[in-house]
């Protein structure tokens, strides 16, 4: 499901891009897969967790009017009837705690989702500057090109992994093995972007490096926001 769903995306991608000349560090293709891809996935994720919120709000009222019921009963008065109430009201337990779970899962692969939007957007606030950094050469922008497009690509299996954990729900998945799809997609992502984030400082203080006079390095600062 999950590889007919980027299938999809790339496909629509390549039909919608126009067709222009080539440019110098333009942005990189897979950039807009990673992009499209993950906003359908924080979608997916807002619209099962509303479900399931909703749900919530009906079992809580529907546990309290049970335990309304079995609040008033006397003692004496405990007998089939109310043993089917008890085990009614055991019934909603369990399942308000199961969709309490399963609503901590969605928030926390939310989590991770979101952590992909952030190395994105820091991907194309550095790649911006980078390119039109006097300070490098071409090939050196190329060079950072292939580091982006190899980062981008390995969050690409963070989507896959994403994509694996929500199908879980709809499987036999324990949650032991769920969880542990959980943590490593989230360390690979978080790895993913120390990585990027360690890459643009290494960039960053190469360009101040080749500032010649401090009036250039104050440029250079400006230039990348740097205090």
């Amino acid at each position: 499901m999950k590889a007919r769903i980027i299938t999809c995306v790339i496909c629509l991608f390549l039909i919608s891009a126009p067709v222009r000349p080539a440019e110098k560090a333009a942005a990189l293709p897979i950039l807009e897969i990673v992009k499209a891809v993950t906003k359908k996935v924080i979608k997916a994720i807002d619209l099962r967790i509303q479900k399931l919120q909703n749900k919530t709000i009906w079992l809580q009222n529907a546990q309290k009017q049970v335990e309304n019921v079995l609040s008033k009963l006397k003692l004496d008065e405990i007998s089939d009837w109310t043993k089917k109430q008890k085990d009614l009201y055991k019934s909603y337990y369990e399942e308000l705690a199961k969709v309490k779970s399963i609503i901590t899962y969605y928030e926390r692969i939310k989590e991770i989702a979101k952590k992909q939007t952030q190395l994105v957007q820091q991907y194309e606030k550095a790649w911006n500057l980078f390119k039109n950094d006097s300070h490098f050469k071409d090939s050196e922008i190329q060079y950072m090109e292939k580091v982006y497009t190899g980062i981008l690509e390995e969050s690409v299996k963070n989507i896959d992994q994403i994509f694996l954990i929500l199908d879980s729900f709809t499987t036999q998945m324990s949650d032991l093995k769920r969880l542990e799809i959980i943590n490593i997609a989230a360390d690979q992502i978080d790895s993913n972007f120390d990585d990027l984030i360690l890459f643009n400082q290494q960039n960053v203080m190469l360009s101040l490096q080749r500032a010649k006079t401090e009036a250039e390095v104050n440029q250079v600062k400006h230039f990348y926001g740097i205090p």
